[in-house]
């Protein structure tokens, strides 16, 4: 009885041990300075398309704007770009999760995708906090 009992103990305490280790690792940050910035330019015969990032991590602008040109091709004829819809793309270092506003003048494509909540492959969590003042 006494050596279930020891077991029985011995799985909690390794349980409680791996879920505050999870804990540690999964915390949430905030930041307040991005990079603001046009990333990517592309042009055709028949518009310009610029895509533009804002509150962006610098290991993650490259990437993420190549993505959201990507989603913009795929959803451009779907009417999802309102500015209260969230956007989520899947980099390769971590998901991001946005808003993406789109200005049409002529033949020139404004895509401009605003960070809100990065989520790293690390399981840390970083949201943009607004200056204030």
């Amino acid at each position: 009885m006494r050596k279930i009992i020891a077991c029985v103990i011995l799985l909690a305490v390794q349980f409680v041990s791996s879920q505050e280790l999870k804990s540690e690792n999964d915390k949430t940050i905030t930041y307040k300075y991005g990079h603001n910035g046009m990333e990517l330019i592309v042009t055709s015969s028949k518009e310009t398309i610029i895509v533009s990032t804002f509150n962006s991590k610098l290991e993650l602008k490259e990437d993420i704007a190549k993505r959201v040109y990507n989603y913009y091709k795929i959803n451009k004829d779907n009417n999802c770009f309102t500015p209260d819809e969230v956007v989520i793309i899947d980099g390769n270092n971590a998901r991001v999760t946005g808003k993406c506003l789109i200005t049409k003048k002529g033949r020139l494509t404004a895509v401009e995708f605003y960070y809100e909540k990065i989520e790293w492959n690390s399981g840390i969590t970083e949201l943009f906090c607004k200056k204030l003042g």
